[in-house]
């Protein structure tokens, strides 16, 4: 693994200091303090996903929930819902991964994310080279798979998984499967 120093500011040193309320999540989009509460759709799907992806990690990578991610970019600084670390990735001078250590980003969505999750982190995630991008929708009870990213801010394949059939996270040099038959599912 390449290690890659970043040179910028990060978009979370504005949060120095800044004491925030307890249950809000925290992301800065376009340079702006976006601070939303986790919904219990969005927890439960946490709750559900995490344990399965750790325990097929097994030691060879790391998953993070909420964690600061550090972007290439001081107007944004994302904390995913789940993040998959890749193995021997290094934390940076100010103890946080970079955009370059993630795998997989698992992303669920709410009414109050859904545009951010579809447009903004897309776009950042892709030109980021993330190689999965995935996002879990309960209120249309499926998970889209977004991989093959294009520096150009898009994915170039998308794959759509109904809640009931095997997510399948394609790793370098491994897989994870998560069972999406436990996720919360909108009634509508």
């Amino acid at each position: 693994m390449t290690t890659i120093l970043m040179d910028l500011s990060s978009a979370w040193d504005v949060l120095d200091g800044v004491s925030l309320p307890n249950g809000y999540r925290v992301e800065i989009t376009d340079g702006k303090i976006i601070m939303t509460p986790q919904g219990e759709q969005q927890w439960k799907v946490i709750l559900r996903a995490a344990p399965q992806i750790e325990q097929q990690l097994a030691g060879h990578g790391e998953i993070l929930s909420d964690v600061m991610i550090d972007f290439p970019s001081s107007l944004y600084g994302y904390a995913p819902d789940l993040a998959i670390i890749a193995p021997d990735s290094e934390r940076n001078r100010r103890g946080r991964f970079e955009w370059h250590s993630l795998e997989a980003v698992l992303e669920i969505l709410s009414l109050s994310t859904r545009d951010n999750d579809f447009e903004k982190k897309l776009r950042m995630y892709a030109e980021c080279a993330i190689p999965l991008y995935v996002i879990i929708d309960p209120s249309e009870n499926v998970c889209t798979v977004h991989s093959r990213p294009a520096r150009t801010g898009v994915y170039t394949e998308q794959e759509t998984i109904p809640f009931g059939e095997d997510l399948v996270l394609p790793l370098e040099g491994r897989e994870i499967v998560v069972k999406t038959d436990g996720f919360p599912r909108s009634e509508g």
